[in-house]
């Protein structure tokens, strides 16, 4: 039995002694890691050159020619991103930092060393870099404005309208995309505006349809429409007849009219018999006709409907 426990005792240190020599190799082996990554080394980096605020109609051609090499040197730390993949991207400023011709940009890459030093990082030094100069092709595509037509299905609460038209952040968009594609193209439609009973400001963001093969810049457009409580009123205004022969003398009834109209609530009380005007063209009598057509020639253009109560006014000639 004593045997037995002597046995037991030996096996578990010996197992501790394992434990403890397996720990300090590897702290050992970070400890070297760390050691060799506070190291100074040399590297070649592959830049991947990306332009940013380029016009809509320009493609950018990607291929090897967007690519500048640089050797830099930093800690082993910084580099260890570059073991595996030794591409990293840089964004330039087409309008500041390019020269731009009719069928390229050209980069001067000697001459903004410090733009690439600033993306790279204060942890890398620039060594060196090739090509000098980086010419980048491009093509463009042709393009031209559009106004925006609005998709509505938009249900008002009782008692609530629109106020006017409604009204785009932008008057038109611009769409780009092969000739032969957008010269047919001549407006643009927003996605289905859906709204129920509605009774304050519409203001919202739409996406505008796509165009098979055309691109639309921008995407979005944002809708607005003042909503306003309205009601209805009558008011009675003289009918005025026009186009008279000067040797002809009319009678007519009645000589006024009832015009029934849909107003904002604040613009109600502004209304009077002044802001409307009714006439009868007499040129527009046909044969033995004997009574006139009222129309309205004059209202404020804030009202939303507008109808006369009588269809006709009879007349006689004296």
């Amino acid at each position: 039995m004593s045997s037995k426990n002597t046995s037991n005792i030996f096996n578990s240190l010996k197992q501790r002694n394992v434990k403890r020599f397996s720990l300090f190799i590897a702290i050992a082996f970070i400890f070297l890691i760390i050691s060799k990554l506070s190291n100074d080394y040399k590297q070649l980096i592959k830049l991947k050159v990306n332009l940013a605020h380029i016009e809509e109609e320009v493609i950018l051609q990607q291929d090897s020619s967007n690519v500048i090499d640089i050797f830099v040197e930093a800690k082993g730390f910084a580099l260890v991103p570059y073991v595996f993949n030794n591409y990293k991207t840089i964004v330039l400023d087409s309008k500041t930092d390019i020269i731009t011709k009719p069928t390229h940009y050209i980069f001067d890459v000697q001459k903004h060393k410090f733009l690439i030093q600033e993306q790279l990082g204060s942890s890398y030094t620039l060594l060196s870099m090739t090509p000098d100069t980086l010419i980048l092709p491009y093509s463009k595509r042709a393009s031209k404005y559009i106004p925006v037509i609005l998709n509505a299905n938009i249900q008002y609460a009782t008692g609530f309208d629109i106020i006017g038209d409604f009204r785009f952040s932008i008057d038109s968009v611009k769409i780009v995309g092969p000739e032969d594609k957008i010269k047919n193209v001549a407006t643009v439609s927003t996605k289905e505006l859906k709204l129920s009973k509605v009774n304050s400001l519409i203001d919202e963001d739409i996406e505008l349809d796509e165009i098979k093969g055309v691109d639309v810049f921008p995407e979005t457009v944002n809708v607005k429409a003042e909503v306003k409580r309205f009601t209805e009123g009558t008011i009675e205004v003289p009918v005025t007849i026009t186009g008279a022969p000067k040797d002809v003398t009319i009678n007519f009834f009645p000589k006024t009219v009832t015009i029934l109209y849909y107003v904002d609530l604040d613009s109600y009380g502004s209304i009077s018999a002044g802001d409307f005007k009714v006439e009868c063209d007499f040129n527009q009598i046909e044969g033995d006709q004997t009574y006139f057509v009222p129309k309205i020639t004059k209202s404020p253009n804030f009202i939303k409907r507008i109808t006369i109560k009588q269809r006709r006014i009879d007349f006689i000639k004296l």
